[in-house]
């Protein structure tokens, strides 16, 4: 099944409230005919748009192929939230791969958030960039745990910008009876997604990486100058990037085999005025303790963009009745309010929610696998594809030394184990395991 056609209409974004409000771009004509690149990238996503930018700022002559249009996946679609660290807590990475691999990959983390915040203010890319994401736990036990995480960053590793809350302290920034607690990371912050990509975009173009959108490739060969073929043309160069995450499909089996697409679903409501407060009372993004995550913030005009539901295959469900439940569950005074648009995206995961860097062949490099946490892991994944392509590739052999186990039985049994993991989870959701 290719993803990039099962959901979406051909050569548009999805109809979500980012797109809706996305800064006007101009479209990028598709490829036609033959061209000669320094370096090839596959996917205009916060992956291959930060690399093109990098790679066009050292003077690299750059293409980049889009099947659709830039920020087109879940770098358009995702709930902007840009956090810390990496997807697994810095505990469970000490036990994983050691103490000071872990401590590797949290400045790692860090590094990305920093790398975020530096393009955002060196493009003057207008993408409602603000500080917070408060960590929302439903039961005692898990507030416990969050507590102690903080601690334990702060003594482990001198990160002191969470602050613990009880519930009183949570409830006067999320008026919820969901949760009881939790805590709030002011090192992290959150965006606007799609303008943030778009805004890669630009910045890459101004650079002089040329973008051609429309222009699904159909055929990667590897080689001494590899080559991706399209529809309508050709690319040959020194170097090829696999950036296309989720949306990979079968050009790079040997990817392929160590990440597997999800999809996420995400909605916004009518601008909700005064009963905002109802909602946020400060401008923080939320994330809660759930395996199937939660996630909302507060719009610029003041709607919520709520994220949540599951689903068991690869084609949306119906949108509107699978997240309108979790938010309701969050929020049920909410019932009456209007919910303007719904939809849905494609990530990737791995099976150790490890971001999973590799050279699939000769020339060729891959990142992906973010796990839900690729805002800013992605961003730098660019800047390290780029190193690595110019002979600096100390930030892209760290990522590749991580344990990345298979998937288990190949492409065949990947929607059964999606099936089986989503229904597991969501029962111990349910149950409040």
């Amino acid at each position: 099944m290719n993803l990039l056609h099962v959901n979406d209409r051909a050569g548009e974004h999805p109809q979500s409230w980012y797109a809706a409000t996305a800064t006007a771009t101009p479209a990028y004509a598709p490829l036609a005919g033959a061209v000669r690149a320094d370096v090839c990238i596959i996917g205009a996503g916060y992956t291959g748009l930060s690399a093109a930018l990098h790679l066009a700022e050292r003077g690299l002559k750059v293409v980049v192929l889009e099947a659709h249009r830039a920020g087109f996946g879940a770098s358009g679609r995702n709930g902007g939230q840009v956090g810390s660290g990496q997807r697994l807590e810095q505990s469970e990475l000490e036990h994983a791969i050691g103490r000071e691999t872990a401590r590797k990959l949290w400045d790692v983390g860090q590094d990305a958030k920093a790398l975020v915040a530096d393009l955002i203010s060196r493009h003057a890319i207008a993408c409602d960039h603000a500080p917070g994401i408060a960590h929302a736990c439903r039961r005692p036990s898990e507030v416990a745990h969050a507590h102690a995480n903080a601690e334990f960053l702060a003594s482990r590793y001198d990160y002191t910008q969470i602050t613990p809350l009880d519930c009183d302290g949570l409830r006067e920034i999320l008026p919820s009876a969901a949760y009881c607690g939790g805590d709030l990371d002011m090192g992290a912050s959150h965006l606007h997604p799609l303008n943030y990509a778009l805004g890669l975009a630009r910045a890459a173009v101004a650079a002089g990486a040329v973008i051609y959108e429309r222009s699904e490739v159909t055929r990667i060969t590897p080689g001494p100058r590899p080559r991706a073929t399209t529809a309508t043309g050709e690319v040959e160069a020194d170097h090829l990037i696999l950036a296309a995450n989720g949306y990979l499909g079968k050009l790079a089996p040997a990817v392929s085999r160590h990440v597997m697409p999800i999809n996420n679903f995400v909605l916004a409501t009518e601008p909700l005025g005064p009963r905002a407060a109802d909602v946020l009372r400060r401008n923080v993004a939320v994330a809660d303790s759930r395996f199937v995550v939660n996630y909302w913030h507060l719009s610029a005009d003041q709607r919520l963009i709520f994220g949540g539901g599951e689903s068991y295959g690869y084609r949306f469900p119906d949108l509107l009745k699978t997240v309108r439940g979790p938010m309701l569950s969050v929020y049920p005074g909410l019932a009456d309010v209007a919910i303007t648009h719904a939809w849905g995206g494609t990530l990737a995961i791995t099976m150790n929610r490890l971001p999973y860097f590799a050279r699939p062949a000769p020339g060729v490099f891959s990142a992906s696998g973010y796990s839900g946490h690729g805002v800013a892991m992605a961003t730098l994944a660019g800047r390290m594809l780029a190193e690595a392509v110019a002979g600096d590739a100390g930030g892209f052999d760290l990522m590749a030394s991580l344990p990345s186990p298979r998937f288990p039985g190949g492409a065949a049994l990947r929607w059964p184990l999606l099936v089986a993991a989503m229904t597991w989870y969501s029962m111990r959701d349910r149950l409040g395991l």
